[in-house]
């Protein structure tokens, strides 16, 4: 993952999320092939993300860089999971919340790093 914060901590909530609607949805303690798969490709778009530590979170982005189909299977996590958040893990829920709020995503400027 990049050293980039705010991509790391979206990562952190997409695993996040991830694992809870796995963990409710298809058992067991480890993803599922198909919820792999999802993080997998989830964590790759943001890790190419052009607008870096000035992004939104995905729902809102200008961009959409996911696959419909993909998009479509994020979003069902994200409604089983995001709502669930805030009593596993209050602290990645408020963070995202605040960063939802976040209206238009900042892009990289030209001096900028991409970590």
């Amino acid at each position: 993952m990049s050293k980039n914060k705010r991509i790391e901590r979206e990562g952190n909530t997409v695993k996040t999320m991830i694992a809870m609607y796995c963990r409710k949805n298809h058992g067991g303690e480890k993803l599922c092939s198909e919820c792999a798969e999802l993080q997998e490709y989830a964590l790759k778009r943001l890790e190419n993300c052009p607008f870096g530590e000035g992004k939104t979170t995905c729902a809102k982005c200008p961009v959409h860089c996911y696959k419909p189909q993909m998009r479509e299977r994020i979003r069902v996590v994200m409604r089983y999971a995001g709502p669930r958040m805030i009593y596993t893990h209050p602290l990645q829920a408020v963070s995202h919340i605040i960063d939802s709020r976040r209206r238009i995503p900042l892009k990289n400027q030209p001096g900028d790093k991409k970590q």
